[in-house]
């Protein structure tokens, strides 16, 4: 796209150049694409889903860890009390000998969210790698 002004050979002439504006536009492309994050982060979170046909065996419920976070701040290891401060040395040896790193937390109705995320930090932090969610309704095998 040119533009030409001046009918004389003496005038001046005036043309639009518009490949710094194309260069331009490419970087501007270039940096958007790098600040855009590719895949968006958050927290991992493995359901447990209900099986209706299967009963569950002896095996897969040692197999299993179920950490309970309940009101006024009591905690439970798969039905064994425990508190805060000795909550990640119990999943620690729990885990130490297992391959599957994997645990559930239940919070009661009435328990805030921060406890929740306290509890799945403190899970983390034992180095267990997937911490799945577990509500009324799954268990009732809805």
């Amino acid at each position: 796209m040119g533009m030409h002004v001046g009918g004389k050979a003496g005038g001046s002439v005036v043309d639009v150049n518009i490949v710094p504006l194309i260069d331009i536009l490419l970087v501007l492309i270039i940096i958007f694409m790098v600040i855009t994050p590719l895949t968006p982060k958050g927290l991992e979170a493995l359901v447990p889903q209900p099986s209706k046909d299967q009963q569950q065996t002896p095996d897969l419920e040692n197999k299993t860890v179920v950490v309970q976070v309940m009101t006024q701040n009591q905690l439970k290891i798969n039905n064994e009390d425990t508190t805060w401060d000795t909550m990640q040395p119990r999943l620690e040896e729990i885990f130490k000998e297992r391959a599957e790193k994997i645990a559930f937390v239940k919070g009661d109705d009435k328990v805030l969210f921060h406890e929740v995320a306290r509890a799945i930090d403190l899970m983390r932090a034992a180095g267990i790698d997937k911490v799945g969610l577990m509500t009324a309704k799954l268990e009732a095998g809805q």
